[in-house]
């Protein structure tokens, strides 16, 4: 059979195609977001000083920092006496593993990613050190010396779109530090996003468990997290399926019901614990960066095919049950659980009413505070504490209304005390 001049155009094109297809999907470890859940927020995952990696490489918004990432690696090299061609040509080594960790088409030439990759590699390890140790600053050093532009750096490193294969900071801090210390450089990085962080980053076990491969900066913060898988069973805390679990109330009217609000002063921000009548929550401050850190931070549990991953999406689950209204986030602050920084109430609660707008959520998912939601609603249904929750809310929801009640109430025992005193003095008569 002849093939047409036509069709064989067709063919070359599909063999060209198929030749640059990348070999599998599952090795994609950076992606965009894609826009149902980007259209919710899109400031949250756009950064707002730095490109990191080729998805906002080149933005003219983004240009001032090209030039602190220059003069970060040019300082280096003075000071080290190196050369800086041994740099590029590690990283030419590592160039198409690089690459195939991008699930969206990467438009840089070899040149352009290979410079792309050392200047930004360089950068955050040079950053991470310089925050540890102090020595190695430069003394009029704007990035240390401006404390925006450090509060920018912490939450555009953290973005999801915005990021470098770990592999390539760790090749890159063996040259720079020390060879095989990866530990090490996952202390600085947790060190330095300390100040972003629910609870202060870092824990004895920096890198997570064996079992989770650590993709990113992200996901290094995720991972650290991450409680282990016999934590997880002791607490027996668990669904396998959603109908196991339903939604709980919110913190108004848990209170109502005679539930109690008590901070955890030691734990992991995810701990949430429900026993005796009283709810356990570790502690979280809430600022200009929080919902952007959880926003991606749900984006990356998104892309990951591990149901016990999504640990910061079910967090999140549960502080929106609670927060439902300015209240709420008002009788939170009371006890210590929330520490609101924006100040206004109605924005706390909006953020968390919102942020899991357009979240996937599988009927077979895992949820992680399946046990804690059983126990609260267990708690709720009973007739005595919906009798009180039904008292509270139709007679005692203001300062008059108790008072009258206690009025009534010293009047009622008034009176039987009269019909008492009454009756007794009558037979002691007789």
């Amino acid at each position: 059979m002849q093939i047409n001049e036509q069709a064989e155009h067709i063919c070359n094109s599909v063999r060209e195609k198929l030749a640059h297809l990348s070999p599998s999907p599952s090795q994609f470890s950076i992606f965009r977001v894609h826009d149902e859940l980007r259209n919710v927020n899109q400031k949250a995952y756009e950064p707002h000083i730095i490109a990191i990696g080729p998805y906002h490489h080149g933005k003219a918004n983004l240009k001032m920092m090209e030039e602190h990432k220059l003069r970060y690696l040019k300082l280096y090299l003075q000071r080290k006496d190196d050369n800086v061609q041994r740099y590029i040509v590690a990283m030419q080594a590592l160039e198409e593993e690089t690459r195939r960790c991008y699930a969206e088409p990467v438009s840089l030439d070899s040149n352009e990613f290979v410079e792309m990759m050392l200047l930004d590699g360089c950068f955050i390890v040079e950053l991470l050190r310089k925050f540890q140790m102090v020595y190695l600053r430069e003394k009029n050093d704007p990035i240390f010396r401006m404390d925006w532009i450090c509060n920018s750096l912490q939450r555009d490193l953290l973005l999801f779109e915005n990021q470098l294969p770990f592999f390539v900071l760790c090749k890159l801090f063996d040259m720079i530090e020390v060879p095989n210390q990866h530990h090490r450089f996952s202390y600085l990085a947790l060190r330095y996003f300390g100040d972003i962080l629910p609870d202060h980053g870092y824990r004895e076990k920096v890198d997570g468990d064996a079992q989770y491969e650590i993709t990113h900066l992200l996901g290094l913060v995720h991972i650290n997290w991450l409680p282990s898988s016999s934590a997880l069973n002791r607490d027996g805390d668990i669904a396998n399926k959603k109908e196991d679990w339903r939604f709980i109330p919110c913190a108004t009217e848990l209170s109502e019901v005679g539930i109690e609000f008590e901070k955890i002063k030691e734990g992991a921000f995810c701990d949430i614990k429900f026993k005796n009548s009283v709810m356990r929550i570790s502690p979280l401050t809430i600022e200009d960066r929080t919902e952007s850190f959880f926003r991606n931070l749900i984006a990356y549990e998104q892309y990951s095919d591990n149901n016990q991953l999504k640990l910061v999406t079910d967090y999140v689950k549960v502080m929106d049950c609670l927060m439902n209204s300015p209240k709420d986030v008002e009788l939170l602050c009371r006890h210590g659980i929330i520490d609101n920084w924006l100040g206004d109430a109605e924005v706390v609660s909006a953020i968390f009413n919102k942020i899991t707008d357009s979240v996937t959520a599988l009927p077979n998912n895992y949820f992680h505070y399946a046990g804690v939601f059983e126990k609260v609603n267990t708690h709720c249904s009973k007739r005595w504490n919906r009798w009180k929750a039904k008292l509270s809310r139709n007679h005692l929801n203001s300062p008059w209304a108790i008072i009258s009640i206690l009025a009534a109430l010293v009047l009622i025992i008034c009176t039987v005390g009269q019909t008492v005193f009454t009756v007794l003095s009558f037979f002691l008569r007789k």
